[in-house]
């Protein structure tokens, strides 16, 4: 049985809580990894937070150490990513972007690429607001993907 695994330092509330949903539909383990306290909401049976020290990468560290092939993680960092779709771990944005080992080296080449604008100087915007269209995306992906993990 896969673990779906959240990066929950920056999550979207609305991304929680169609994995809470998703826990208890399917009796899904559901761990929500942060460097920060995180408050669970009561009643959900296979959810669970791990609260790891501060610094940069060190909730990234954690769910590549822990996260397994046929696990579901769900990051918005392309770097965490990279490292672990090779591994045979799903992995999808909160707005429901699946990763795959096609799509990751362009992903992370224009993140690079992005990242060295932003550090010139360059203003580049960013996504839109979270609303629900993405919530909707996000939560068709996720199902479609937990449907192709449960399956092995």
């Amino acid at each position: 049985m896969p673990t779906l695994w959240l990066d929950a330092d920056a999550a979207p509330r609305d991304v929680k809580e169609v994995c809470y949903r998703a826990c208890d539909r399917l009796s899904l383990d559901t761990i929500l990894v942060a460097n920060q306290r995180l408050v669970l909401p009561v009643g959900h049976a296979k959810l669970s937070a791990v609260r790891v020290d501060g610094g940069a990468d060190v909730a990234d560290a954690y769910i590549t150490s822990h996260a397994v092939a046929g696990d579901v993680v769900i990051t918005a960092d392309i770097p965490l990513a990279a490292i672990l779709v090779p591994n045979r771990i799903y992995v999808i944005d909160p707005r429901g972007e699946l990763y795959t080992e096609e799509s990751i080296g362009e992903r992370l080449s224009v993140r690079n690429f992005m990242e060295g604008l932003r550090g010139s100087g360059v203003e580049t915007g960013g996504h839109g607001t979270y609303g629900a269209r993405e919530k909707q995306r996000f939560a068709n992906a996720l199902d479609r993907v937990l449907a192709k993990a449960l399956r092995g």
